[in-house]
């Protein structure tokens, strides 16, 4: 701590505001003294308690109205929603008499509402930079669907020149990629082109790495776009207009709309003070709402209409045309009180808090090393460390390399993480511009991903040695020096290996060394720990056999939690749902290719043959994995036997069938088996879970001390080591 305040004392902590980061944790964020570190503030940032006690408060002590209405109740709320407009641009230092505030369901909503409602044509351009959220790239649909072109672009800026625009030449310039178009038999004219309108779309920060985006940006794009573009086939496109996603960046940094006076601004409110979720906003200049074509009209939109011909008056102001149905006008009174929080800390001393968090963590992260002194980690986006650059967030994301230079599966780093109280993010963050940009991913590369099951949020976080996504820390206004302490120990104990040695006098390093065979064969390589028992669980939640040898295969145990059980709209079920599944014995025979399942509650014992070809997928799959027998009266049997066991209709599916394959490396010795191709089938979390008997009789020592009564005690389990 007293090296961190040496080296950020002046920013950390808001050190000259009405409350300082202890007081603020104290008294407005006690929940998170339960261990709890939350780290996904780009994802959602945290409810202060004293917010949420002054907006209760507010709807205790008021009275709300629908303010589509003329009553009292209902003015009072239209003028409390009207206050609620001018906060938002006032954040955004816009003016009422250039800008208008339009609420929705969140920047979403509102990118989607710019998407539909742009003046396209097929002369058109539609640019955005490869740092973008999927939702902006949706906006992609609505310009390909009426003929106009679409074009990723990467930003380049020359150094040590912030904020300059012209002088030598211009500090940025856009570099087009690939020109997407539907229309390919379309050809713009010279003349056509000035007549269209064209549209510029950039994050104020990435929300895969934090990268801050030059808000020159929009003067050069709207005036000195010939420049900027030269070059790439849009240069001579006139009347550009742009859009910044502000949803990451604003809640540190909101764009400054009367120096660089973006047509469109998107932002979620929960992404600046966690509450309410369900609304953001679309900042739109008043001048660019006119050119907007809104075909769509509801209640509160319209002047009047009527229902049995063609006649239709819409209101003018540009608040009531494009807001459809009634405001969520309790979520919006809300917002003033986050905005209330905001302004008593300001943004600019929340940058500098959040930002000395991240900067202290990239520099720790940078600098550590392994026992052989590879780097621990490989840190995207994060060249300038110089917290006065403004270049970054107060966004970390990396992922982690092994001593031997392969890859930590980010799910991996996710799982230990939230085992140590640590809430973090891993993937893409639904950017997959910057996560293959970063990741360095090819299009062959991602097409081969997605031809080998992998999708969004799914486990697949390592494919053909190279990762499909990356970890994400990120800081919030009340994040603290012990937050990012304990992140960085966690990744030290966890993932940094310190040189070792073996009993012979070998010096390995990681935390999976590759031992020579000769070493592998010597007890004395090893501690005194020794595999006790092995426990299969071929069917998730039901009980599982104890051997004292199996196979291993790609996704662990041979056959392990191969099989699960399905309710009929679809959920898996669990003994956490179905206590029943508890009941539920299974055993297999490798020779006979057999699996045997009994219950209490049936009298036959169920016998399945278990050989790969007894399975096919079909259409009623439960997803690209699972299959369900091709028998159809194989099937009902099956499935009728597993409904008397468990009490409620269900069916049985089983994961892709596992091939064994022997742990050898190329030189046929033994190796590791994290060197082959790993799956999982069914299990939540990884292959295999160890358990040491220390834990077990530690469980069941507090167990037994407990003052509520307990009706069991454990005594088998998975795994098991004889000491600690």
């Amino acid at each position: 701590m007293e090296a961190f305040l040496k080296e950020f004392g002046d920013y950390y902590g808001y050190p000259d505001g009405p409350k300082n980061i202890q007081e603020i944790r104290d008294t407005e964020f006690k929940r998170l003294d339960k261990g709890v570190v939350y780290l996904d503030h780009a994802g959602s940032t945290l409810y202060s308690e004293l917010q949420m006690e002054y907006i209760f408060k507010d709807f205790t002590s008021n009275v709300f109205g629908n303010p589509h209405s003329q009553s009292d109740i209902s003015s009072a709320t239209s003028d409390l929603i009207a206050d609620a407009r001018h906060q938002v641009l006032e954040y955004f230092n816009a003016s009422p008499e250039d800008y208008s505030c339009l609420f929705t369901s969140g920047a979403t909503a509102a990118l989607k509402l710019v998407g539909e409602t742009f003046p396209w044509t097929q002369d058109s351009n539609f640019l955005y930079t490869m740092e973008n959220h999927n939702s902006v790239l949706g906006i992609r649909e609505y310009a390909l669907a009426q003929g106009a072109s679409a074009c990723a672009v990467d930003i380049e800026e020359a150094a040590n020149q912030p904020g300059q625009l012209t002088n030598s030449g211009p500090s940025i310039k856009v570099k087009h990629r690939a020109v997407q178009m539907r229309n390919t038999s379309k050809l713009q004219k010279e003349e056509s082109r000035g007549n269209a309108y064209n549209l510029f779309a950039f994050p104020s920060e990435c929300n895969f790495s934090g990268l801050r985006f030059n808000l020159d940006l929009v003067k050069l794009m709207k005036e000195n776009t010939e420049t900027v573009l030269q070059g790439s086939p849009f240069s001579k496109s006139k009347r550009w207009m742009v859009l910044i996603d502000a949803a990451k960046g604003c809640a540190t940094l909101p764009p400054d709309l009367s120096e660089y006076p973006a047509d469109f601004v998107v932002l979620s409110f929960y992404k600046l003070f966690g509450y309410p979720t369900g609304l953001g906003a679309l900042l739109v200049r008043n001048d660019a709402a006119k050119l907007l074509k809104k075909t769509y009209f509801s209640g509160g939109t319209v002047a009047a209409s009527i229902a049995d011909i063609d006649f239709v008056k819409r209101r003018e102001r540009v608040e009531e045309f494009f807001e459809d149905g009634s405001a969520s006008f309790l979520s919006i009174a809300a917002i003033r009180h986050g905005f209330k929080l905001l302004k008593s800390l300001t943004p600019s001393a929340i940058w500098m808090h959040t930002t000395s968090l991240s900067i202290y963590v990239k520099k720790k992260l940078q600098a550590l090393r392994h026992g052989n002194g590879a780097a621990v980690c490989v840190l995207y986006g994060s060249e300038n460390l110089e917290l006065s650059s403004h270049k970054s967030g107060p966004t970390v994301t990396f992922n982690l390399k092994r001593p031997d230079g392969s890859w930590f599966g980010y799910l991996e780093v996710e799982k230990l993480a939230s085992l140590s109280g640590i809430q973090l993010r891993t993937g893409c963050f639904c950017n997959p511009g910057a996560c293959a940009k970063y990741l360095e991913l090819s299009h062959s590369e991602l097409r081969s991903n997605v031809e080998a099951g992998h999708i969004c949020w799914d486990d697949n976080d390592v494919i053909n040695g190279k990762p499909t996504g990356a970890v994400r820390v990120s800081f919030g206004y009340m994040s603290t020096f012990e937050d990012a302490k304990k992140f960085i120990d966690f990744i030290i104990s966890s993932f940094a290996s310190p040189p070792k040695k073996t009993g012979n006098g070998t010096v390995v390093s990681g935390r999976f060394p590759q031992l020579p065979s000769e070493d592998l064969e010597s007890k004395e390589s090893f501690p005194s720990h020794y595999l006790k028992s092995i426990t299969v669980y071929p069917i998730k939640s039901c009980a599982g056999f104890s051997v004292i040898r199996w196979p291993l295969c790609r996704t662990g145990l041979l056959h392990d939690r191969e099989w699960m059980v399905q309710g009929l709209t679809g959920e898996i079920l669990t003994q956490k749902k179905v206590p029943e599944m508890s009941l539920i014995k299974t055993f297999i025979d490798l020779e006979e290719g057999l699996l045997s399942v009994e219950s209490s509650r049936c009298e036959d014992k169920l016998h399945i043959r278990i050989k790969s070809d007894s399975y096919n997928p079909r259409n009623d799959e439960f997803d690209s994995h699972a299959n369900i027998l091709e028998n159809r009266n194989e099937e009902t049997r099956i499935n009728r036997w597993f409904t008397n066991a468990i009490g409620r209709q269900c069916k049985l599916l089983r994961y892709s069938s596992s091939t064994s394959k022997d742990c050898l490396n190329r030189n046929k010795s033994p190796g590791l088996c994290r060197d082959l191709e790993s799956n999982i089938n069914f299990a939540n979390e990884a292959q295999f879970l160890l358990i040491s008997e220390e834990s077990v009789a530690d469980l069941n020592r507090r167990l037994e001390a407990s003052t509520f009564p307990c009706p069991f005690h454990l005594t088998s389990f998975s795994f098991s080591l004889d000491k600690n």
